[in-house]
């Protein structure tokens, strides 16, 4: 920071005395104005306000700005195991899947371990596999499913229609009748309608299931440690 300081210091004084010695004009537009006076300046303007936003430390125009961070995919053509071949499913959930250099074996390994959780979570309890993919705890269930376990398309279907905690706006609400999964001491919710009058809400302090109605009139959603709501009834 001293450094800084008497570095700017520096720059403002050789600027003065420029000025005083009747300096031309456009010397000011020489390598000198965006350098070290530029820095010091106490209001940024232009780009280097937009790099200073940047997290990345990048330049916010120019060809590499609109980038893709995305690693390109290896091509559906050259998706070949080391050995064997793949099925035509497990191609298909493979295709736009693997970056380039990573092995495609590995992928559908993970796809393979997404239905073997679900698996085993539906033999031991349905509601909890399906408030597993609600909650983000099964991460992928989409594209596995529809590939390599089509048997739980219907846990997918009616995790699609539950919430997670957090909170919940507009389109993303559907009125209906919802049921927590495995709700934890600290569960609280919130129903508010226009002008965030509260339309309905609850706890769970001892920690067991609870059960809540979103109405047409809902504005937004609030759920804290509840972990998951699965819809019930005609909206199930």
């Amino acid at each position: 920071m001293r450094n800084a300081f008497l570095a700017g210091a520096a720059v403002v004084l050789a600027t003065a005395a420029l000025a005083a010695c009747g300096s031309a004009p456009e010397g000011g537009d020489g390598p000198q104005a965006a350098g070290p006076a530029a820095a010091g300046s106490a209001v940024p303007s232009g780009p280097a306000a937009g790099a200073e936003a940047d997290p990345r430390g990048s330049a916010p125009a120019g060809p590499h700005a609109a980038r893709s961070s995305e690693p390109p995919k290896i091509p559906a053509d050259r998706l070949k195991p080391a050995t064997g071949t793949f099925s035509k499913k497990q191609k298909e959930y493979l295709t736009d899947r693997v970056p380039v250099g990573m092995d495609p074996a590995a992928v559908l390994q993970t796809g393979q371990e997404t239905c073997d959780r679900l698996t085993y979570l539906v033999k031991v309890d349905r509601d909890t596999a399906v408030g597993a993919v609600v909650a983000g705890e099964i991460t992928g269930a989409g594209p596995a499913v529809a590939h390599l376990c089509t048997r739980h398309k219907d846990v997918v279907e009616r995790a699609s229609h539950g919430y997670a905690d957090g909170v919940h706006r507009g389109k993303a609400l559907r009125p209906g009748h919802y049921r927590d999964v495995s709700p934890t001491p600290n569960c609280v919710w919130e129903v508010t309608g226009p002008g965030g009058k509260v339309l309905a809400s609850g706890s769970s302090g001892d920690g067991k299931r609870t059960a809540l109605t979103i109405p047409e009139a809902a504005v937004a959603f609030t759920s804290t440690g509840c972990y998951a709501w699965l819809p019930e009834g005609d909206n199930g």
